[in-house]
């Protein structure tokens, strides 16, 4: 039965650099073109990008408008297709990715995740509304179908889509010679760390987890059922680590602490690669040792790198680990979820707990 739309939609929006400005905004519901769908927005995540735009540290609204409609990480329905629509129909559930390109040959080639220009819109970051509303409409392009056995936990994907990019490029690098990792660390036990160590344990990897949460918490738990080993750096300091592991393969670092990465670099062992994944919003300046750093760095052939974003690739990849990881260590994903907030209480989503991993915000029903 076809459902009756209303004229307008409810949505969270925030006045870019105001701290605390989240409201409710009322929108009109989109009208989509013969290329476009309409989507049903069911759920969406709430992460430290979402609350440090709330903090006014960024955020940039789109053109003609004084607001930004927050949110990036959703789980959304189709609710009608324009005639030119392949592939998708009314029903299909969907993670839409974030970036839209600009003109620039990495973006024509479909990686605007690796943008040349800087001009790109992302959705409810820079310049383009996002997802914490009702509706939103979505090009076929940006839109990735989710089987229904993944419901409970597909709104996940797009945080997964960045570690999925990260570890990818870092086995890449890796092509430069005969690698055969056995050892990984990862920085961190938040929902990129937890995710991270997922992909580093599926690929085999002994996994060592170093992060300010005591062993006792749900995230030491979780990473125990994984297999991995837990330390709190209350306990073991990251500048020790290497002293406690020896020779380190490879380091995810997901804790947006600047000195943090400074310090990883100088763990990793020998032909080994760092990536970045946490972005430092502030200016601490911070002494490092750097004669030491670039010695280690020339002399063992270690490499570090960034990871931003996320293209289409990397959420399909999601897709098929979702379903290897389910039945590798069943309900491992739901297990990440620990607070679901209905719309009418999106101040308290945006409030992040000591104890939240990762909090939705219930849009609708299914």
């Amino acid at each position: 039965m076809a459902r009756t739309l209303t004229a307008t939609m409810r949505a969270v929006a925030v006045t870019p650099k105001q701290a605390g400005s989240a409201r409710q905004v009322e929108l009109p519901v989109p009208r989509v073109a013969a290329e476009m769908a309409l989507m049903r927005v069911l759920e969406v995540g709430i992460d430290g990008t979402d609350t440090e735009i709330n903090d006014g540290l960024y955020g940039e609204a789109p053109p003609g408008f004084d607001f930004l409609v927050i949110g990036h990480e959703a789980l959304s329905i189709v609710e009608s297709v324009g005639e030119g629509v392949d592939g998708f129909e009314p029903g299909d559930l969907v993670v839409s990715t974030v970036r839209r390109p600009d003109d620039c040959p990495n973006c024509r080639a479909g990686e605007s995740d690796m943008c040349l220009f800087g001009n790109y819109t992302e959705r409810g970051i820079k310049g383009a509304h996002g997802y914490m509303g009702e509706y939103y409409g979505e090009s076929p392009a940006f839109m990735v179908k989710i089987p229904p056995s993944l419901r409970p936990f597909a709104v996940l994907l797009e945080p997964l889509s960045i570690v999925e990019k990260a570890t990818y490029q870092a086995w890449k690098i890796q092509e430069r010679m005969l690698w055969a990792p056995k050892r990984a660390v990862v920085l961190g036990a938040g929902p990129i760390g937890l995710l991270g160590t997922i992909l580093l344990r599926l690929r085999g990897l002994e996994v060592h987890v170093y992060a300010k949460s005591p062993p006792e918490s749900s995230q030491g738990r979780i990473l125990s059922s994984l297999g991995a080993s837990y330390r709190s750096v209350g306990d073991h300091p990251v500048t020790s680590i290497k002293d406690e592991l020896g020779q380190i393969d490879v380091i995810l670092e997901a804790t947006g602490n600047s000195a943090v990465a400074f310090q990883a670099m100088a763990q990793l062992g020998t032909n080994g690669v760092l990536c970045l994944t946490g972005v430092s919003a502030g200016n601490r300046s911070i002494e490092i040792p750097a004669d030491v750093i670039n010695l280690q760095m020339v002399l063992g052939n270690r490499v570090t790198f960034g990871s931003v974003n996320a293209n289409r690739r990397y959420f399909e990849m999601g897709v098929q680990h979702f379903q290897q990881a389910e039945r590798q260590w069943p309900g491992i994903f739901q297990r990440l979820i620990t607070r679901r907030v209905p719309f009418a209480d999106f101040t308290s989503a945006l409030d992040r707990r000591p104890e939240d991993i990762k909090t939705l915000l219930t849009i609708a029903a299914a």
